[in-house]
C-alpha cells in the first residue's frame, strides 16, 4: 500500500507542477488518459498521459529520478520512443512537452 500511495503522490505531485506553470497546458494538448507510473530502478516513478498535439500525436511519460530531475520521453502511436529530454526540472516541464508539440 505504501508504494501505491508514493506512486500516486509523485504523479500528482507533477500534474499539479504543470497545472501550476499553465494552467492550459494540458487542455491544449489533449492531454487524456493519465497513469501512474510505478517505481523501478531508475526512476522514483512518474506521469503518464496520452496527447494529440499538433505535432506529436501519442504518449508523454514524465519520470521522476532519483536525482530529483524529470526524464520526459515521447512515444508515437506505434509505441515508438521519438524523443526523449533528460534532466528537466518542475519549470521546465511545460516548455519542453511545448516544443515537442511544436507549439
Amino acid at each position: 500500500m505504501e508504494t501505491t500511495s508514493r506512486t500516486m503522490e509523485i504523479a500528482q505531485t507533477i500534474l499539479d507542477q504543470i497545472r501550476y506553470a499553465d494552467r492550459m497546458a494540458l487542455m491544449a494538448w489533449g492531454a487524456k488518459n493519465f497513469s501512474a507510473i510505478s517505481e523501478s530502478k531508475e526512476f522514483q516513478g512518474g506521469l503518464a498521459f496520452q496527447v494529440n498535439g499538433l505535432t506529436h500525436q501519442g504518449w508523454v511519460k514524465v519520470c521522476l529520478r532519483w536525482v530529483d530531475d524529470y526524464t520526459i520521453v515521447f512515444i508515437n502511436k506505434n509505441r515508438e520512443v521519438v524523443k526523449t529530454f533528460e534532466g528537466a526540472y518542475c519549470d521546465m516541464l511545460v516548455p519542453v512537452i511545448d516544443w515537442i508539440e511544436g507549439k
